[in-house]
């Protein structure tokens, strides 16, 4: 097996070596013209990640450009005495909890209804994905005065039928959950995915199970969710990577308020790096973050096989 191998090998080197001019030209204009992305990717992706884990080992403050080796004082101080970075990793698990857990339940709903043969279909899918398409910051303003406990839509429409609203993002009993809602609304990309799983379920099955008597509550729970599984599975996985991810609608919609009830752990770490500017500080939070992702997505990854059904 190895003397094929060898000989593959030195086939190869030969090849390469005797390259004719055009192949040559050609090889030249291929790394020419994929020039650009490897420049992009060598510095703006990975001399970051490599600064940001080197940084964590320091103190480092952005306006000096010296950083000071520390070494593991950054993880000690944020396992040991930093109560804001506590505060905000519980907070975020909470966020992403509620977000995950509705967002599926909700997006799944939606994608059945759209599955469905009605008049107007593509306006109904178009309608569902439209909130994909508004910038977030917009979405979010918006998203502000709809929920103003005094002059906001919502609770002047309850106050129609003589219900006292909520005061939405002004409660620390009710802020997070209303940045849940805002971004369960915005969640059409997982419908168009759970759509295309429910196209590809042949309908043989639901002929054989209407002959066996299934009403269409057992044909959901036994031919639909188990074939959706692998759509459920990446919606899943790759919602709870975003969710630990978040800034914007906090940083816009409560700035972390009201009394730290919506501070999630994306919007510290920016907190620290660009108004602080304790660089090395924020890098270590970067790095226990992409940990825990990490940790979670093997888990769900591993964890999720006795329950994924890949056989149509």
């Amino acid at each position: 097996m190895s003397v094929f191998a060898g000989t593959r090998i030195e086939r190869s080197r030969t090849s390469l070596s005797d390259m004719s001019p055009m192949v040559r030209r050609r090889l030249v204009w291929g790394l020419f013209f994929i020039s650009p992305w490897v420049l992009g990717f060598l510095a703006f992706t990975l001399y970051p990640i490599a600064a940001s884990f080197y940084y964590g080992f320091t103190n480092y403050n952005i306006l000096n450009f010296t950083p000071r080796w520390v070494g593991t004082e950054n993880y000690a101080d944020l396992f040991t005495s930093d109560n804001v970075f506590w505060g905000s990793l519980r907070v975020t698990i909470q966020y992403v909890a509620m977000l995950v857990g509705l967002a599926t339940v909700f997006d799944i709903c939606i994608a059945l209804l759209l599955n469905m043969n009605v008049r107007g279909l593509s306006l109904y899918r178009t309608v569902f994905y439209l909130p994909v398409m508004v910038p977030v910051v917009a979405a979010t303003l918006t998203w502000v005065w709809i929920l103003n406990p005094r002059h906001g839509l919502v609770n002047g429409l309850l106050d129609r039928i003589g219900v006292d609203g909520p005061l939405w993002l002004a409660s620390p009993r009710t802020a997070l959950f209303s940045l849940v809602l805002v971004a369960v609304w915005g969640s059409g990309r997982a419908v168009l995915i759970y759509l295309a799983g429910l196209k590809e379920i042949p309908s043989h099955l639901y002929e054989a199970a209407e002959i066996d008597g299934a009403n269409p509550f057992r044909k959901m729970w036994h031919i639909t969710l188990p074939l959706l599984t692998p759509q459920i599975l990446f919606n899943v996985i790759t919602m709870t990577i975003f969710s630990f991810q978040s800034i914007a609608a906090p940083l816009i919609m409560t700035g972390g308020g009201p009394n730290k009830a919506t501070l999630l752990y994306g919007l510290q770490l920016y907190r620290l790096a660009f108004e602080r500017l304790r660089m090395g500080y924020a890098s270590a939070m970067a790095w226990i973050l992409f940990l825990l992702i990490l940790a979670l997505t093997i888990t769900m990854f591993y964890g999720s096989r006795r329950f994924i059904h890949y056989d149509r």
